[in-house]
């Protein structure tokens, strides 16, 4: 499993023959972790396989770890007091949540729900204190990784406020596309056809974006109507990442 990234892992892995301190090293957090390290926050960690909308904590409950999608998609979200769903964040494979809730030593104040088929790895705030107090780089790794969410967060509340629904849609369909093609798109260079594979229900996603299911269909039929994109079920193919890029501000 060395070779493999976090986004890699086999659905049909047999968790008692997880490997622990080979998948933490993997994770940016603990890249510079010795073997000790690694297996003293192994020994704190445990591994869980939940099914499509089991819980992995809720609003209310204690807050003694912190968490990290192995495979699958968690979201955080809230219920308004009318009863509705707000996602706050989908969080995929080799990513970490619940970090700063664990600093505050107080109980969740968001909910976090399996999307799919998922397996969460958790490790006790116990041992990571131990880490933390032992060794300042693991420290300012963990404050890197805060600033990062945070930083997301803060973007996220700017398009909410700042940027049309088309441009919301068109920037989470670029996001994931890898660096060099993000960056020829925002520049004067074309480039090849590209694909994205929506991870969740549209649903999800367009509650992730602040906006209803039907605004979020209509928007993407209006860049497939204009040529844009091209929909197939949850595939997006995208012909020229340049255009779909610039399309807002034509």
């Amino acid at each position: 499993m060395a070779s493999l990234s976090p986004s890699e892992i086999d659905r049909s892995m047999d968790l008692d023959q997880f490997d622990l301190p080979r998948y933490l090293a993997m994770l940016p957090l603990f890249h510079d972790m010795d073997p000790a390290e690694l297996n003293r926050l192994a020994a704190g960690s445990k591994l869980r396989r939940l099914g499509r909308g089991d819980d992995v904590f809720y609003i209310g409950e204690p807050c003694n770890e912190f968490h990290v999608t192995v495979m699958g998609q968690v979201k955080l979200f809230a219920i308004s007091p009318a009863g509705q769903e707000k996602i706050i964040e989908i969080v995929g494979p080799g990513n970490s949540f619940g970090e700063a809730l664990m600093f505050t030593n107080k109980p969740y104040f968001i909910n976090a729900q399996a999307l799919t088929d998922t397996v969460v790895l958790s490790v006790s705030k116990s041992v990571l204190l131990e880490e933390i107090g032992s060794d300042t780089r693991f420290c300012l790794r963990m404050l890197a990784g805060l600033s990062r969410r945070l930083h997301g967060l803060v973007n996220d509340v700017q398009a909410y406020a700042l940027h049309s629904g088309v441009e919301r849609v068109i920037g989470y369909l670029l996001r994931d596309l890898p660096a060099d093609v993000k960056a020829r798109a925002e520049g004067e260079e074309g480039d090849r056809q590209q694909r994205v594979v929506l991870p969740v229900s549209k649903a999800a996603i367009a509650s992730r974006l602040s906006m209803t299911p039907e605004y979020f269909s209509r928007v993407l039929h209006e860049l497939e109507a204009k040529g844009l994109i091209v929909i197939d079920k949850r595939e997006i193919h995208i012909p020229d990442p340049r255009r779909l890029h610039q399309f807002p501000l034509n």
